[in-house]
């Protein structure tokens, strides 16, 4: 299994505050959009509840500490990131995409196979960070820049990584 990590990460790696992204841009839902859509996804609890509601034709993976939580039919809860993993395992799930927030992606990083990010040209206040990577394992496989626009606040570049080095 294959385990992406999904984000849009700052210049300063600001991912989120009070529970919620600090940008709007189109564009990069819709990437988001066709990446995910018919695969699984993992997120913490906060990041679920921040979607309002399960994404159409997704399977969501959700890690929470509260054992009486619950998701709508056809989605799972686990105690912790090692039962969710063994779950997809178990499932044959052939890429896992990981979508945050910030304690689940730090706690993905060290098994995650390639990083699909959006870079954003902002700095802004944030309470929730996407975790630092070291460069030397990793490998650009894409690179495209959208400037700042009428619908997009922030320029930004999509950048795909993939792991060459487990360290």
């Amino acid at each position: 299994m294959k385990i992406s990590l999904v984000a849009a990460v700052a210049k300063n790696r600001v991912i989120g505050s009070d529970n919620d992204l600090v940008w709007r841009l189109p564009d990069d839902f819709k990437r988001f959009k066709a990446i995910t859509s018919g695969h699984y996804i993992l997120m913490g609890r906060k990041t679920f509840e921040s979607l309002g509601k399960p994404l159409p034709n997704r399977t969501h993976l959700v890690v929470t500490r509260n054992p009486d939580y619950q998701v709508p039919e056809g989605h799972f809860v686990f105690p912790d990131m090692q039962e969710a993993f063994i779950f997809a395992l178990q499932k044959g799930i052939e890429k896992l995409y990981v979508i945050g927030g910030g304690q689940i992606y730090e706690e993905s990083l060290d098994v995650a196979d390639e990083l699909r990010l959006t870079l954003v040209d902002a700095s802004p206040d944030g309470d929730t960070y996407f975790p630092e990577w070291n460069p030397d394992n990793w490998e650009e496989t894409y690179r495209e820049f959208h400037p700042a626009d009428e619908k997009h606040q922030y320029s930004f570049t999509y950048v795909d990584l993939k792991r060459v080095n487990h360290s």
